[in-house]
């Protein structure tokens, strides 16, 4: 199985509708994620910190939306 690399990959989405307070559910959704360090959210978008080894920016796209917010990379 694949390991965390030393410098995981940081990507900025972008989520409509969502609070800083409805951030903190996608965060958590995103940081149960294997490979997943680090989920800030923030009005209207959320930065990730994660292996690629492990996923695809969709794949954490998909976690955003099943958290009932579109989403995409900023």
């Amino acid at each position: 199985m694949a390991s965390m690399t030393d410098k995981p990959t940081r990507v900025l989405l972008g989520v409509r509708g969502m609070n800083k307070e409805a951030g903190v559910k996608v965060a958590a959704a995103l940081q149960a994620m294997q490979g997943v360090s680090k989920a800030i959210p923030d009005d209207g978008q959320i930065e990730v910190h994660y292996d690629p080894s492990y996923h695809t920016i969709m794949d954490l796209v998909r976690t955003v939306r099943m958290q009932g917010f579109l989403a995409g990379m900023l």
